[in-house]
């Protein structure tokens, strides 16, 4: 059986982003100071993008706004492992602002020449790629 996680490319301005925001891990321990897109595991029976909204609230804090889907080039979710994949949607901040409340130990919104020079999750690294920042 194969398990979902749900991901955010928190960005600017949907259609024009200029800068994301990137949450470094404090827990596990395994992944702590690793780099990544905010998000988290869906429930049984949970819908995708409801589960985005509460991990968000949950992670940062914040309502967003949630834009287009971010596709693999397979046309579908991204694989983090042989157990999971991961569904990421382009985001924006509706309400609030973002603080690194679960999991997260610092949040920074990152431009396109900083971004790739960033520790990420390997999983997030095409996604990374995938973001086009101006």
């Amino acid at each position: 059986m194969t398990g979902l996680v749900v991901a955010a490319a928190i960005v600017d301005e949907l259609h024009t982003p200029r800068r994301l925001l990137a949450a470094r891990r404090s827990a596990p321990r395994e992944l702590a100071g690793q780099w990544e897109l905010p998000g988290g595991k869906v429930e049984p029976a949970e819908d995708p993008a409801t589960a985005l909204h509460r991990e968000i609230r949950e992670e940062l804090g914040i309502a967003i706004r949630l834009g287009d889907r971010l596709r693999a080039p397979s046309g579908g979710d991204w694989p983090i492992n042989e157990r999971l994949r991961l569904r990421v949607w382009l985001a924006h901040v509706a309400a609030g602002t973002p603080r690194p409340l679960a999991d997260h130990d610092e949040l920074r919104w990152v431009g396109a020449g900083t971004a790739p020079g960033l520790p990420w999750l390997p999983a997030d690294l095409p996604i990374i790629s995938a973001v086009r920042l101006r």
